[in-house]
Parts: structure tokens; sequence; C-alpha cells
């Protein structure tokens, strides 16, 4: 419970110098219940990315993660997953989705939690009717003690910032990482620590087929510091995002074995 300490002397509250006191008493106390910015983070990795997140992603907070469009739902799935990896628990992970989404575009696959260095077993899935009770299973799961990371897959175009804010505050309680997973960006207020836009991105082409996945990444929203946009990587050796190379084929070929010297023009 949170106790607000009005300001001695206080006789009416019709005063407005009263109301703003009354304001920024409460702006504190909230603001007082959030975690530190770095406290509990989980770090990219990515030096451009940690500096404007203050040292990593917010473990203790609600955050969102938006597909630029319904054919990118996939790119910002594996997104979402592959930060939720990197916080190495053997808590549970749990995945709440509306019925309709999942049939629609489907749930996680089991090899390809392998690949991001997901232990399938970690993850419990769960399927609800409507958007809103997305978003109380959500804050319910953010009490219970055995869960490390919540992401709730919503498809609904706006979000109450009320719920937001309730997210945010159960995440904070139990310092654990939300997730809220969003068929398209929204432009509605919402109490998230930040809020990214992915899509996907060309991959590198070799010899032997395409690359490692590439994502177009988007921070639109960082409470914390700055915003920006990159291009990443995911390394399926070291199971983690980096940034991808700037130049995605050699510039020339490798030049071939050349032994002897070349006659001179004209011999």
């Amino acid at each position: 419970m949170v106790v607000v300490r009005l300001p001695t002397g206080v006789v009416s509250l019709r005063s407005p110098e009263t109301g703003r006191n009354v304001l920024c008493a409460l702006k504190h106390s909230i603001r007082s219940r959030e975690p530190a910015r770095g406290a509990g983070a989980i770090p990219f990795g990515i030096a451009p990315i940690d500096h404007a997140l203050g040292g990593g992603l917010a473990r203790a907070a609600l955050h969102e993660v938006a597909a630029c469009g319904e054919s990118a739902l996939a790119a910002a799935t594996q997104f979402a997953l592959g930060l939720a990896s990197q916080a190495q628990e053997s808590r549970t992970v749990v995945w709440i989705a509306e019925e309709i989404g999942l049939r629609e575009n489907g749930a996680p696959y089991g090899p390809g939690l392998d690949d991001l260095g997901f232990r399938p077993e970690r993850l419990v899935t769960v399927a609800v009717a409507k958007p809103r009770d997305v978003l109380g299973a959500m804050e319910e799961a953010l009490r219970c003690r055995a869960v490390a990371v919540v992401i709730g897959e919503i498809r609904s175009a706006r979000l109450d910032l009320v719920a937001s804010r309730r997210l945010s505050l159960a995440a904070g309680h139990r310092d654990v990482c939300a997730f809220l997973l969003r068929t398209a960006p929204g432009t509605d207020a919402s109490a998230a620590a930040t809020r990214w836009t992915v899509a996907g991105a060309r991959s590198r082409t070799n010899a032997a087929g395409p690359g490692p996945a590439r994502l177009s990444v988007l921070l639109t929203r960082n409470r914390h510091g700055p915003v920006g946009s990159w291009t990443l990587e995911w390394h399926r050796g070291e199971r983690r995002f980096d940034l991808a190379p700037s130049v995605s084929q050699p510039v020339a070929d490798a030049a071939l074995n050349r032994p002897h010297r070349a006659p001179a023009f004209g011999a």
C-alpha cells in the first residue's frame, strides 16, 4: 500500500497550490516504487543499445514489442523470446495469448525455442478468450514467485493506460520482466518503460544459403534515455543478438591462387 503524505498546513483542497502539491506528492510516491535505472537489467551485449537503456533492458518493468504489421509478427515474437532467453534463470516463462491469435499465428515452436537457447520446458502457454483476459492473466502471473518473464500477446488496437500501469507496478513489485507483444504499433498512452517496433530484415546470403536471421528494430519510447534504430542479427552459436554488419556481401571475390607471375603485356 502506498501512503501519500500531504504537506503540512493544508487547509483547503480547492486551492490550486494545494492541488499541485498533492500531484507532486503522488508522482514522488509512484516513482519511489519504480526500479532504479540499470538495476537488475538484462544486457543486450551491444554497446549503443545498452548505453541508451542505461545498462540494459530493465527487468522489473513492462516493455511493449510491436510488429510493424501482421506479417512481421514472427520477427517481433523472435525479438521478445530472444530477450526473454537472456534472463539466465530456471524460473518459468509464461506466454499468454488469445485463442484466435494462437489459431491464426501459431504457438511458439519447440525447435525454434532451442535455437534461441530457450528450454521449451520453461515455457507455459495460456490461451484466453479476449484481450482483457490477456491483461488480467498477465497481472496474476506477474505476482507468482515461480515466474521470471511474462509475455502477453494482444491483437487489440488500443490499450488502457490504467491496465498498463497495473502491469508495470506488478512487474516492479515481484522483479519480473513483462513483455506486451502487439500485432501493430500502439499510439495510445502507456506506462511501459520501452516501446519497440520490429520488422524482418534481409539476411546475408552465401554459398550455403541464407545467413542468420536479421531484425530491423526501432526503439520509439525510452523512459530513461534516447531512442534509436538498429539492425540486429541472431547468432546461433553465442545465442544472442548482435549488430548486423553494414556490408552484407564482400566488395570483391577472393583472389585465386596465382603462383606464377602473369606474362608482361606484348611478350
